[in-house]
């Protein structure tokens, strides 16, 4: 799905592009043109919710489908009057849980309120403090699922070695956190997300920990092939605003990814103006 490129034939200048063109977002079997990906909770109504995505750009939207009424309690508001599967793609995740057996028996009922829908947001919570993903039950959930016919995205911790697993189980994409959910922190720890980019055969996704725009620009200027964000949009004082701009600082990490940063020169500086043809200097020898 991915090949290799450099810059000026620099290892250190590696990047992964989709096989595909133009730059288009390539999960599983499905072609995405918005690298932003966007949670459903936390917004003051559901027409807010409607607004805020709107306003993201974002085609694939995460639902917890533990908190979220996508048609399991008939009579209550359903999110899908104001998001349409026939305009977005529905990622249902299971957000609560805590065991394999629990995200697996929740991502089944998904599938059989979305009519077949096989395309899902794994995670599997360690810590009711932290939300920190509990990597073994992860790793089980994910093998009876990619088993079951599911395309499965994993929220992951930021380790190389997991994410790999992850990988040879047959899932559709990673998704290493930036920081804890929720936190607002941007990314701690950039040098794991390189690692993690640069070995990887699918697409990887920062989730969770993304405050503003400029730590959605930072993740794509990694590599990212895109970001899933909630809190950073739905907790802003202006949500709609903010969605606006995720959308922009997504859109300029990746143009600046694609373009390729000059290296970093410490101590040695670089003119930008031509150094020749100057007139002499007055400057006393």
């Amino acid at each position: 799905m991915y090949e290799t490129a450099t810059l000026g034939g620099s290892p250190r200048f590696r990047f992964r592009t989709p096989m595909t063109s133009p730059d288009t977002l390539t999960i599983a079997d499905r072609v995405f043109h918005s690298r932003l990906l966007v949670g459903t909770g936390k917004y003051r109504d559901f027409s807010q919710t409607r607004e805020a995505i709107e306003a993201s750009g974002a085609e694939i939207v995460t639902v917890a489908i533990r908190r979220t009424n996508i048609g399991q309690n008939p009579g209550e508001p359903n999110l899908l009057d104001f998001l349409s599967p026939d305009r977005y793609t529905i990622l249902p995740n299971t957000a609560g849980c805590y065991t394999a057996e629990d995200a697996v028996r929740t991502l089944r009922l998904a599938r059989e309120l979305l009519d077949g829908h096989n395309l899902v947001k794994l995670e599997v919570l360690g810590d009711s403090g932290n939300l920190f993903p509990n990597m073994p039950e992860t790793l089980a959930a994910a093998r009876t699922l990619v088993a079951d016919g599911f395309q499965v995205m994993v929220y992951c911790s930021d380790d190389p070695i997991q994410c790999r697993m992850l990988e040879d189980i047959g899932v559709a994409a990673v998704m290493p956190l930036a920081s804890l959910i929720g936190s607002g922190m941007g990314i701690v720890n950039p040098w794991n997300l390189r690692l993690i980019i640069d070995q990887a055969r699918v697409p990887v996704l920062v989730d969770a920990g993304v405050g503003t725009a400029s730590d959605a620009a930072i993740a794509m200027e990694l590599g990212c092939d895109a970001i899933l964000m909630n809190t950073a949009i739905a907790g802003a004082r202006d949500p709609i605003r903010m969605a606006r701009a995720m959308r922009l600082g997504v859109e300029a990490g990746r143009e600046a990814y694609l373009a390729g940063r000059i290296k970093r020169k410490y101590y040695d500086a670089d003119p930008s103006s031509p150094t020749e043809g100057l007139l002499p200097s007055t400057r006393a020898a």
